[in-house]
Parts: C-alpha cells; structure tokens; sequence
C-alpha cells in the first residue's frame, strides 16, 4: 500500500488528473475568462438598460424587445466559437493565415457589391435577421496575417522589405473599409498595425510614416467625396460643439446628452433601471450600442465606470502577461495585436462618450450590442487562450 502510494501521481489540485503540466487544458487562464466574463455580463446588463425605454409603444424599434435576448444568443455563439479556436494550436493556424486574409478580402469588396445602403455606409451583409459585418472580422484575420508575417523574421528589429510587407497587408484592408465608409473599424486596423510593428522593433520613421499615410488616405477620401457627409458631420460636430447648424445639433444634442448621462451619475450612480436619460426619456439614440459607457454612468456612478475599466485593465495585463509567457514570436504578436485593438477601441468609445473624441460609432468591447463585434472579440481571446495553454509544450 505504501508502495502504491508513493509511486502515484501528484495530484493537481483539481483531482487525480493524469494529464502532464504541459497539457493544453491545465493551463487556461482563468483570470483572464473572468474578466471577460464579467464584461459580457455587464454588456448584457447594460443592453438591457438602454433599449428597454424604446421597446414599448407607438414608436417603438422593430424587434427592439429582442435586443438583450439577441445579445445573450451572440454570446452564446461566440463562446461556442471561442471554446473551438481554444482547441486549436495557434500554430496550426499559420498555415491558413493567407487563405483566411484572402477570404477577408474578399467579403470586403463583396460588401460594396451586394450590402445594403444605411446612412450613406455599406457596412454589412443582412442574412436573414442578423447583420454580418466583415469589417469586424478583418481584425481577426488582417492581425494574424500580420503576425504570421512578422514572426518570420526573428531579428530584433523590422526590415525595411519587411515593413513595407505589413503595410500591404495591413493597408488594403484599412482602405477597404475606409471607402465603405467605416473611418472607427478602420482606425483599428492602422493602430493594430502600428502596435505589432512597434513590438516587432519597427523604427519610429517607420511608425511615422504610418500615421502620415493614415491621415493622407483619410484626407485623400474625403476631399474625393468617398467619405460621406453623414461620417464628417460627426466630425464637425465634435469641433464645433457649439453649433446651431441644423445639420450638426444632432449629434451635438447626442454627445451633450452621453456626456450629461455620465456626469449626472455622481459617485454611486442612480439606480438600476432609474436613470432619467438612460432608462425613463431614451435621450441618447442607439445608446446601447454606441453610448453604453454613459448607461453605465448613469446608474452606477463613478464607481461603476472604474469597476468597468478596471475589469477591461485586468484583461490587458493577462494578455500582456501572456504575451510575455509565449513560447514563439507567433503567440507574442497575436497576443500584442489584440493588447493593442482592445485598448485603442475602449479608448476610443470612452473618450467619444465624454466629449474628448469625436463620435466614430466605435463599439466598446464585449459591452456594446452587435453579434459581429462580440464573436470576433471572443475569437480574439480565444487565439489569446490558446498561445496561454501551449506555452509549455
């Protein structure tokens, strides 16, 4: 007995498990999926508050009861997605990074071809009830091409022939989606770009010139008329906030309306389901999928909004954690690419929700509805997952 006991395994703390420590399923980290699991509870919770006020009478939202049950159905479906890129070996993966990038491409100039004209965009394709939006999956796809690219070269800095690779790579789909117009998606992809080669050891030339083709594509757009009057008057407005231009005093009666949401919130907030802008007279237009910040203030205050960001900043140090604890240059990028979209789009939608961007429409991750944004995150994480449980092997 004393010999059987001496030669058994040890025990893993989860039960006998005879799995070895490299095994992929003992090394999830279980930190980093209850940060994402408080965002995506918060997110439904935050869906709910802000369509409930236009779900009822004579003006009510076409299936805007269904939004929050819509929400739960996304989340469902992402994290069967998620679970499913979690089992593969990112690895494994490289191998079809092109045909994924191809295929990318390829749903971007269908969209000009065959999606629907909303506000002046061709945003997305209508399958039945839901809305594929291809742009949101191009930050999958477009950040591990880039990767898989990157990693190749193992030297401590980029080569210039390297560099100008991720610029095609990273550049024709930025412009792509800048012509749909979708100046937030796109802005993803450049900071993407900007964040992988900058881990990648790129030069700040090099950096540089980037930001300067960003802007010169932007401006180049807009003066040619490709960027339409619907996404620059946002822009105008958040200049000219004081402004009694007709057509602007939308948008700055939206922007006031978030800001004064998130403001009145005090330090606790008001009360689930008791604010008067998010939850009694619905002052803020598509507030629960461009402003949910402000829902957010509104009823839990300034110790809701730091819970919030705080759950957003624990995620980013596990996926720079993770980053750091990658076997291969392949996991670092992945890692660094997602770091990198992550902060740039919770930037973006926080600083548009109090007045310090303009309104680009951005989603705030995990939180805003929209089932394309959700299962391309979740995607995300997955990929971040993976590089995490094979670290060891």
């Amino acid at each position: 007995m004393a010999f059987s006991v001496l030669n058994r395994r040890p025990d893993s703390g989860l039960g006998n498990v005879r799995s070895s420590p490299g095994d992929p399923s003992r090394n999830v980290d279980w930190i980093l999926l209850f940060a994402q699991a408080a965002l995506v509870v918060c997110g439904c919770l935050t869906v709910y508050a802000a369509s409930r006020t236009k779900t009822a009478g004579p003006n009510a939202l076409p299936f805007g009861y269904l939004f929050a049950t819509r929400q739960v159905v996304f989340v469902i479906v992402a994290a069967v997605a998620m679970l499913f890129v979690m089992a593969l070996d990112y690895a494994w993966l490289r191998e079809r990074a092109r045909f994924l990038y191809g295929l990318t491409i390829v749903l971007l100039v269908l969209v000009f071809l065959l999606a629907k004209v909303s506000n002046g965009a061709q945003l997305s394709f209508d399958v039945g009830p839901i809305k594929i939006q291809p742009a949101e999956f191009a930050k999958v796809t477009v950040m591990f091409a880039l990767a898989a690219f990157l990693s190749e070269e193992t030297s401590d800095s980029v080569s210039y022939e390297r560099f100008v690779g991720a610029l095609w790579l990273g550049g024709i789909p930025t412009v792509l989606i800048i012509l749909q117009p979708d100046l937030g998606s796109s802005s993803v992809l450049v900071a993407l770009l900007m964040g992988l080669l900058l881990v990648a050891g790129a030069k700040a030339k090099y950096i540089l010139m980037i930001t300067v083709l960003a802007v010169s594509t932007v401006g180049a757009a807009v003066l040619t008329g490709l960027v339409n009057n619907y996404q620059l008057i946002r822009i105008r407005a958040w200049l000219d906030p004081n402004s009694r231009n007709p057509e602007l005093t939308q948008y700055i009666f939206q922007g006031r309306n978030a800001l004064r949401a998130t403001a009145t919130g005090g330090l606790t907030g008001k009360g689930w389901l008791l604010g008067p802008i998010t939850n009694t007279r619905g002052d803020i237009p598509v507030q629960w999928a461009d402003f949910p910040f402000s829902a957010v203030g509104e009823q839990f205050g300034l110790l809701g909004c730091t819970v919030l960001i705080g759950l957003f900043g624990l995620a980013l140090f596990r996926i720079w954690r993770i980053a750091h604890l990658s076997k291969d240059l392949l996991g670092t990028y992945i890692c660094a690419g997602v770091f990198t979209m992550l902060l740039w789009q919770v930037f973006q939608n926080v600083a548009m929700t109090l007045g310090l961007m303009p309104i680009t429409g951005l989603p705030l991750p995990f939180i805003s509805y929209g089932g394309s944004g959700i299962v391309a995150y979740f995607i995300m994480f997955g990929l971040v997952q993976s590089v995490h449980m094979r670290r060891m092997r």
